[in-house]
Order: C-alpha cells, then structure tokens, then sequence
C-alpha cells in the first residue's frame, strides 16, 4: 500500500528568522515546502540543504517581488506545478519600518502596503482553487499593532489592519473547505525600540509572561492552525505573552 503524498505549503518570506522557523517546524511534521525568499538568497540556500538533507526533495525555493503583481500568481503556480498541490499558505513576509506622520510618502505607503495586505489577499485569491481541492488552510502573519495604533508606524499599523479584515473576509468567502487565519505577534524579534517593549526592563514589566517570545513560538501556532485546528476559522490568535493586556 502507498503512503499518502506529504502536504504541500508555501510560506513567503522564508529564509530566515521566523519564516524559516516556520519552514522547520512544518518539515518536521513532515511537509513538503515551497519557500518564498526576495533577496537572501544565501540564507535560502542553506536553509533548503538542510531541510533537503533530512529529506530529498521535500523543499524548494521561489523567488519573487512580492510588490510586482504578476509574480503573485507566478508563486503559486511554482509551487502546484512541482508538487503537483498546495494544502496550506502561509503569509510572512513583511516590510516594516517607522513612517512619522508629516513625512510619509506615497512610495512608504505603497511598499507597506504590498507586502502586508495586498500580497497576502492575491496570493490568497490564485491559492483558492488548490486549497478548496485539498481542504487546506491560510495563515495571515498580523501584528499585535492591527489592532492597537503604534505611535510612528501609522502606514504599518493600517496596513496589518487590512491583513487581519481580510482574513476574516477570506474566512467567510473561502469556507467551508478553506479554513483562514491569523497571528498576531507580539515582541519576537530583539528590537532597540522601546515603544515595542523590546528591551529586558519593558518585557519584564509589560508583559505578562516576562519575558521576549521566540520565532518558535510563533512556528508553533501556525502549525497549530494548519495542522491541528480544524474547526478555528476566521480568528486572530494574539502571541504575544500576554504583551496587549497592558498595551
């Protein structure tokens, strides 16, 4: 009796620190990966030897500008085409950066923008059919900030809103074979920026759980919503160590 072909994700933004943490995470549930990077190539190369390593031909690497339009649906056909399926997407990638208001231009707006909703909801839309026919998922990478401004990143802020609106609206158009969600992170990645809670005192005193979250923290929650969750759809789940309590 053949085995069951492994599941197929795409996960954009992939090459290292949380995208790759996810890529881990879903290969050691025994996925097939199809792994989006934009400029780090290296980082990508080393990550598909190792996963290769461990299992021939299990993962790939696509490249792609997520702002150029025409490369959305370009992905996704990329990853059917090798794997012959696609079970889950997995939106991650994400510009982010300060954009003070009086000095906001429309390329600051345009570039967040991109990669933190308009990319995720094509990709979403050319992934819909295979996705129906597997009975898969989608998981939104949101932000703690969608929801609470962040003073500073106001384009970031409303563009992470839009990501978290158009889950749930996907929510509703894609089910029921298609279940879609979000994570909302809260301080994973070191930062100097205070405003974020980021330095050892501010954790501390901040955040309930006291102490900075882990990439793998939030590879766990995915792999939660695309492995496990089977009747959670249309829900923002906030990992943040109970960061927004005291927000």
């Amino acid at each position: 009796m053949t085995s069951a072909p492994a599941p197929v994700a795409l996960i954009t933004g992939s090459a290292k620190r949380i995208g790759a943490c996810i890529a881990r995470r879903l290969h050691a549930q025994g996925w097939s990966l199809a792994l989006h990077y934009r400029r780090s190539r290296e980082e990508m190369d080393e990550l598909l030897a190792e996963l290769n390593g461990v299992r021939a031909g299990s993962a790939i690497a696509l490249q792609a500008e997520l702002a150029e339009f025409d490369r959305l649906p370009e992905l996704i056909a990329g990853a059917v085409g090798h794997f012959g399926r696609l079970n889950a997407l997995v939106n991650n990638a994400s510009a982010y950066y300060a954009t003070p208001l009086g000095t906001v231009t429309p390329a600051q707006w345009e570039e967040l923008f991109a990669s933190n909703a308009r990319a995720p909801f094509f990709l979403a839309q050319a992934a819909a059919p295979h996705l129906r026919a597997s009975g898969g998922a989608i998981v939104n990478i949101a932000d703690i900030y969608a929801r609470r401004p962040l003073p500073g990143h106001s384009v970031y802020c409303m563009a992470k809103a839009a990501l978290v609106m158009a889950t749930q609206a996907l929510a509703l158009e894609l089910g029921p074979e298609v279940r879609v969600n979000a994570i909302a992170p809260g301080n994973i990645l070191w930062s100097t920026n205070e405003v974020k809670a980021e330095t050892l005192a501010t954790v501390v005193e901040r955040t309930a759980l006291a102490r900075q979250g882990t990439p793998e923290d939030i590879a766990d929650a995915v792999r939660y919503l695309v492995c496990d969750a089977r009747y959670v759809t249309g829900t923002v789940l906030e990992v943040d160590g109970g960061r927004s309590l005291s927000i």
